[in-house]
């Protein structure tokens, strides 16, 4: 298990990773890419835990998604199975748990305080937070040019990763109101999503 770790994990993270897996007794599958989320935790119908991450996150986000899965688990087996899945008890947890990670010989300096910053109040996904996912995509292997919606201009049009494509409308508070062109419906996007620009 510890190679297979150290391919996907910082090495200085393999071995505390290792045993937070064993002490919760989750099955930690790797699986290809989602589009929609980098990993998730399920409670198997023979009451076995499983959590599932994309084998294609690279080894800080890896990190970040495998803990915030395992923090599910441990919210759930502290407070019972009716909180909330990102409410309080989870957000006390991910912290708990991530806090002996985010030191400079796992997470390269320029992460660090954005990870400070994250986990005072962490989000259901690290995608939320718009400075740390675009600073976590620079460490993505072999990863083309991306575009991020916060970089067109006004009144351009996108195609997002399932085809769709719309047109950017004005900043709300932190996300931008795009307007899709098939239907005229309106939907909010963060400014870090990775869109390919059609025409401005």
């Amino acid at each position: 298990m510890d190679d297979i770790l150290l391919k996907y994990l910082p090495e200085r993270a393999v071995e505390p990773c290792l045993q937070l897996i064993k002490t919760s007794g989750v099955n930690l599958k790797i699986v290809n890419k989602r589009v929609t989320r980098h990993g998730d935790y399920r409670r198997l119908p023979n009451g076995l835990h499983q959590i599932t991450i994309n084998a294609t996150l690279n080894k800080y986000r890896f990190l970040i998604t495998l803990v915030h899965e395992i923090a599910h688990l441990a919210a759930f087996q502290q407070y019972g199975r009716h909180i909330k899945p990102h409410g309080k008890e989870w957000k006390r947890t991910f912290q708990y748990l991530m806090l002996p990670f985010i030191r400079p010989e796992i997470f390269p300096s320029r992460l660090l305080p954005l990870l400070a910053r994250h986990f005072k109040n962490p989000k259901a996904s690290s995608d939320t937070d718009a400075f740390l996912s675009m600073a976590l995509k620079h460490y993505d292997p072999n990863q083309p040019e991306k575009t991020y919606i916060f970089q067109l201009p006004l009144g351009s049009v996108f195609r997002i990763y399932n085809g769709k494509l719309f047109k950017k409308g004005n900043k709300r508070v932190k996300r931008y109101e795009c307007i899709e062109v098939a239907s005229g419906k309106v939907y909010l996007f963060q400014p870090n999503a990775e869109v390919e620009l059609i025409r401005d």
